[in-house]
Order: C-alpha cells, then structure tokens, then sequence
C-alpha cells in the first residue's frame, strides 16, 4: 500500500501520521510538506525586499519544514521500510495532489482543523481542495489518534457499494474491526394524504430491500479481516451517518467524484459528511 501523508506544524497533522500508522503498515509512505511562502511572494512585496533578506527567509521556512519532516518521521514505527521526505515550496495543495500522482498513492492522509462550509467556500482549505480534486481515496482526521475499533461504512448504491466494499478487502487494518454497514432507504415526497396507505406499503418494501442490500455488502466483508453486520436506516443520509458516527471510530464513505458547480449547488453526502463528523473519515474513490 503507497501511502501520502500531507504534514504541517498542527497538532491535527500529527495526529493524522499516528492514526494512520495505526491502521496500516504501508509498503511506501510518502511524507511531503509544502512551505508556502505566502506574502514574500506577493508581486508588491517581494520587490520591495532585500534579495538577501528574501533568500534568508525563504531558506529559513525550507529548514523549518526539513525540520518538520524530520519530527514527523520519529512518529513513523520501523517496520515502515520505505519512507520518503519531500519538502517543496508552493501551493500546497497542488504539491500534494502532484505527489500522490507521482507515487501512485492508493491513500492521502490530512490532518483536517474542521473549518466551516461557508468559510471553506470563501477562504478555501487545504484538505478541502484535496478532498475534491485528487483521484485516490483520502483519510481526513480530525481529533487526537485512537485505536480504531469500530467503523461505519455508509453505501448508497451497488456501484458505490462496490467500490468500498473492494477497497476495504484489498487494504485491510492492521487489526480485525467492527464494521457496521449502513444504507438509506428513500422516502418519496408524499404531497397526497390519499396515499398514505400505498406509500406505507412502498416504504416498508424500500426498507426491506435496503436491508437485504446491505447484509449482501456485509457478508462479502465478513471474515478475518472483518466482523460486519449490515443495516438499512430511513431519513436523511447525513443525519443517519452523523448519528452512527457518534458511536463509531472511523467512518467510510464513497465518493462520486462530483466537482466544481454541482459539488458547490448540490452537495454530495461524502463532502457533507467530512463536516459534520468528529471522527476520521475515509472517503473512497
């Protein structure tokens, strides 16, 4: 398994190398920091700076950052054999994005500092942009790293369903865990009182459907690696998986890839779910 671990000077980045060493022995892990130089690169500032004085700083933030990566790299158990450092100086986001393409990553790793949608939207993040734009699953952690015990793992459809269910059997834990798996069954608008009865019988049927759905899901993942059991709930998906969460250590969801407009006008589960959990979330691509 290629891992890339996006690293900064947060307690959330440390935590995220501890969490993730945790849960996997990576064959490669990839630690890569990006200094961005902010304001000393600013058209309007830099001309107005010494060279010397723009070279000092500029070599002092690349020293910080090695020093960093060096700090992080002792969090790192010495059964990981493969571990690479990268310290480059840029956009952050495009650096890390770049570095998992170059490495093939089957899995980025952020710490996330939970900023909000609407302040996301306007200031953007950096996990954010991550999150949208790179092509491989992401692990987003949040709060201090914990043994993980027990997940969630929220499915939609069979696609969907598919491709989690396949992810989490070619990249198994470390240790064998509790897996809920969660689906929601929808609910029709209901604009006709006249209804009630036939749309008491759809929905028990939709229920039952989404049940058999998702212990179909549960017993391809339960084995050694696994002790799954599959449930299907009614409501909103998010609610329904924030409520799960709540008792759970991880949370897994799939992502359908939306971007740009409709990711901002319509929203996605997935994405929704980043911000509303306070557990470490596994978004699969």
């Amino acid at each position: 398994m290629r891992i890339v671990i996006a690293v900064d000077w947060t307690d959330q980045s440390f935590s995220a190398v501890q969490e993730v060493v945790q849960l996997y022995s990576p064959q490669e892990l990839t630690l890569v920091h990006a200094v961005d130089l902010g304001i000393l690169d600013y058209p309007n500032f830099a001309p107005a700076m010494a060279d010397s004085v723009y070279q000092d700083m500029r070599k002092a933030m690349v020293e910080a950052g090695n020093q960093l990566l060096d700090r992080t790299a002792d969090l790192i158990p010495p059964s990981v054999s493969s571990v690479r450092r990268l310290c480059e100086i840029g956009s952050p986001a495009s650096i890390v994005l770049d570095t998992a393409l170059s490495a093939h990553a089957d899995l980025v790793v952020m710490g996330a500092r939970g900023r909000g949608r609407v302040a996301e939207l306007i200031l953007g993040s950096v996990s954010h942009r991550i999150l949208v734009k790179t092509i491989c699953s992401t692990l987003l952690v949040k709060g201090p790293a914990k043994p993980v015990q027990r997940i969630v793992a929220a499915v939609e459809g069979p696609q969907d369903a598919q491709r989690v269910q396949e992810w989490l059997l070619a990249h198994p834990f470390n240790r064998r865990v509790e897996v809920r798996v969660i689906t929601v069954a929808p609910l029709p608008y209901l604009s006709d009182p006249a209804a009630v009865a036939g749309y008491q019988v759809w929905g028990e049927a939709a229920l039952t459907s989404a049940q058999e759905f998702a212990r179909g899901i549960a017993a391809g993942l339960d084995g050694p690696h696994y002790a799954a059991t599959g449930h299907a709930r009614t409501g909103d998906p998010v609610e329904v998986i924030v409520h799960e969460a709540a008792k759970s250590d991880l949370v897994v969801v799939g992502s359908h890839g939306r971007k740009g407009l409709d990711r901002v006008l319509l929203g996605s589960v997935s994405h929704a779910v980043t911000h509303s959990v306070e557990c470490p979330v596994l978004v699969i691509r």
